[in-house]
């Protein structure tokens, strides 16, 4: 079925196959310009070792790739992950458009997550949720202020701030993992099923 709803790669895997870090949410900290921006990234998620304790209520998870349409040629590759004040205006409308297609992919991604995990509920597992990769992109400005997500049935935690090394997850679902990405960067997502 994800395959179907647009997945370019999923495998079902053991729980135990999803590696789950402290490290990685220190990357959160330290490397993300939205570290803090919203509320399904840390601060405000899961730690990693509370989330290490839910890997562990689970049998299986489904991980899955999926191919963004967003294209970036090698010349804006060296600026995308520079802030939009900091990009040369010959760039920027293209910089502005990679993001906002990769932005619309993912709330692609969203959906789809969404519907399987209401498939796997419907097959009995009631305990199934799902996971994005990157930040929350429901909202166009989260409500961090106000410390009360609007949407809390539709928006999911991303893996890495919850700890998942998504690299290392991949590898155990043998799903491939481009990084860097060449021209298309791939988004991914995890379910979990009990």
């Amino acid at each position: 079925m994800a395959l179907e709803l647009g997945a370019s790669d999923a495998a079902v895997i053991p729980a135990s196959k999803i590696v789950v870090e402290n490290r990685v949410v220190l990357k959160c900290r330290v490397g993300c310009n939205n570290y803090g921006k919203t509320l399904t990234c840390p601060p405000y998620a899961p730690t990693a070792e509370e989330f290490r304790k839910v890997v562990g209520e689970y049998r299986y998870a489904m991980f899955m790739k999926f191919s963004s349409q967003a294209e970036a040629d090698q010349d804006l590759a060296k600026v995308l992950a520079k802030n939009e004040s900091e990009v040369d205006k010959g760039v920027l409308p293209r910089w502005q458009k990679f993001w906002a297609d990769w932005k619309e992919d993912k709330k692609k991604l969203l959906t789809v997550v969404l519907q399987l995990e209401k498939a796997a509920m419907g097959k009995g597992y009631s305990m199934a949720i799902g996971l994005v990769s990157g930040m929350c992109q429901v909202c166009e400005k989260c409500n961090v202020e106000g410390g009360v997500c609007l949407h809390p049935t539709v928006r999911r935690f991303s893996e890495e701030a919850v700890g998942v090394n998504v690299h290392a997850t991949a590898k155990n679902a043998g799903v491939s993992m481009k990084v860097p990405f060449e021209k298309k960067p791939e988004s991914f997502a995890l379910l979990l099923v009990e």
